[in-house]
């Protein structure tokens, strides 16, 4: 009866041995670094880690692309009246910046001061989702150089007329409204021919390039916001209101103050047609769809494949299509009994 507790210390030693712990295999890329860290992190903290993740290129890509589709398909109407919204809204921007030049003392560094007041417009028309010219000049143009065809050029040159015109249309009637002087008090309005004539000295040369830039960061507003979650207020201040502060112009806001001025008698209608609007305008479009969406678009074109791996992940052999199966022989005929 002595052996007795050996054995059950034998027996305790078998049961409470540790087993080996077997380490989960961590997923690589094609470089042979690990995507995912080793598993100390709690179900909590990985959620956390995805939440703060910032949003790949070809995922901001793609939310552009869903809303320029989205933008194409919408009736005429609809972009219309946006459109027109859009072009009364954005005449706030003109609005803020003459009231607070018109209250800033005269001093070299009242222009740039008066600036953020630019900003004004592009909130209310960019937060409340109207129609933009150089806003959708990006939007729309994504999804036709994902899937370029004859029908979708056709329904891109259809937006941009529409809410080009529909843009015009509304600061022109926003323009005639502060050329009335009923609108705002006398020091405002004086504001704001202050910042108008300035507009008015730009060459034709000068408002063509200033225009490149300017649509350049309009779509830079739009690339960002996809990302920028709380932060999109500060983000359209900002990047708008660097427009007047680097003495940049965009074709619709500065619309306003051709108008404003053309209306008043103080520029001519050719003048500030041919001058003005159409250098920005044509500075606009090329600064923000054939600069800027190529470039967004070419950033991420070898990713749009339907083969493509995920950025940083090697293809599996798994992800290959199966091989062809060979085709079947005819059945044989049988014989007439």
């Amino acid at each position: 009866m002595q052996p007795e507790p050996a054995l059950r210390r034998s027996s305790w030693n078998a049961s409470t041995r540790a087993e080996p712990r077997i380490m989960p295999q961590r997923r690589k890329n094609d470089l042979g670094l690990a995507e995912e860290s080793a598993d100390v992190l709690s179900p909590d903290e990985k959620l956390a880690v995805e939440e703060h993740a910032p949003l790949r290129p070809l995922a901001v890509h793609e939310v552009i692309r869903r809303e320029g589709v989205e933008e194409l398909s919408r009736p005429m109407s609809s972009l219309w009246w946006s459109g027109l919204t859009a072009g009364l809204s954005i005449g706030f921007s003109v609005v803020a910046q003459g009231t607070l030049y018109a209250f800033l003392p005269d001093e070299e560094w009242r222009p740039l001061a008066a600036s953020p007041g630019y900003a004004v417009g592009f909130l209310i028309v960019i937060l409340g989702r109207y129609q933009l010219f150089t806003e959708i000049t990006l939007t729309a143009v994504l999804p036709v150089l994902a899937e370029p065809s004859r029908q979708a050029l056709a329904a891109l040159g259809r937006l941009w007329a529409t809410v080009l015109l529909a843009n015009l249309a509304g600061t022109f009637l926003f323009a005639g409204a502060l050329a009335t002087h009923a609108v705002l008090p006398e020091a405002q309005t004086r504001g704001i021919a202050e910042v108008a004539q300035h507009i008015a000295t730009f060459p034709a040369g000068a408002a063509f390039v200033r225009g490149i830039v300017a649509g350049w960061l309009v779509a830079t507003v739009v690339w960002l916001l996809p990302s920028a979650e709380s932060a999109r207020i500060w983000i359209i201040a900002l990047l708008t209101a660097m427009m007047p502060a680097l003495d940049l112009s965009h074709v619709i806001s500065g619309s306003v103050e051709v108008f404003y001025l053309q209306l008043r008698g103080e520029l001519g209608i050719i003048d500030g047609v041919v001058r003005l609007l159409l250098p920005l305008l044509a500075g606009n479009v090329i600064g923000g769809a054939a600069l800027f969406a190529l470039l967004a678009h070419g950033q991420v074109h070898d990713e749009m494949e339907p083969d493509a791996p995920p950025r940083g992940q090697a293809a599996s052999p798994e992800a290959a299509p199966p091989p062809a199966r060979p085709a079947r022989r005819p059945a044989k005929r049988r014989a007439a009994q």
